[in-house]
């Protein structure tokens, strides 16, 4: 596995020096099943918010979970390693709970992004992070980028070429 992709003690330790270094924290997550230009666009929005990007990805039970159980597609070591491959990505965490309130209140992040399907009121950890004096940001959503919209292309053409 890559060696952005690290567990939270880990996580812990490099914020707490990014902290004393100045540097400012930037996290979101999802599920990041198939990868795609929307996400791609999120991650490159999301480090212009500051020096350092981690990335908190659902765990493979926490997705089939939230998405059903044909969902993953992609197991989650691989959803790692294809998230820390990108460029504007720092750090990867997988996390196994429905949501990363446990992970966004123990790293503290300065800004908490999200895509614009989230408002900032919905947004989980939007409390913690305001709470510890950061910022929760709501990127615009561009419609038709989204992994749901991907399936359903693929399951129409299979459909369509049989």
């Amino acid at each position: 596995m890559n060696d952005k992709v690290k567990k939270l003690a880990e996580l812990k330790a490099i914020r707490a020096e990014l902290k004393r270094a100045g540097k400012k924290v930037v996290f979101t997550n999802g599920c990041f099943d198939i990868i795609h230009v929307g996400h791609v666009r999120l991650l490159r929005e999301a480090k212009k918010q500051g020096d350092v990007l981690v990335v908190a990805i659902n765990s493979d039970s926490s997705v089939r979970a939230l998405k059903g159980q044909e969902r993953p597609y992609v197991p989650q070591d691989e959803r790692a390693e294809v998230m820390a491959s990108i460029e504007s990505v720092d750090y990867v965490i997988i996390f196994n709970e429905l949501d990363p309130l446990r992970v966004i209140t123990e790293l503290k992040p300065d800004v908490l992004v999200k895509g614009g399907d989230w408002t900032v009121a919905t947004i989980v950890g939007r409390d913690a992070v305001e709470r510890a004096g950061g910022k929760v940001i709501s990127l615009p959503f561009v419609d038709g980028l989204s992994t749901t919209t991907i399936i359903q292309r693929i399951i129409k053409s299979s459909s369509t070429a049989k």
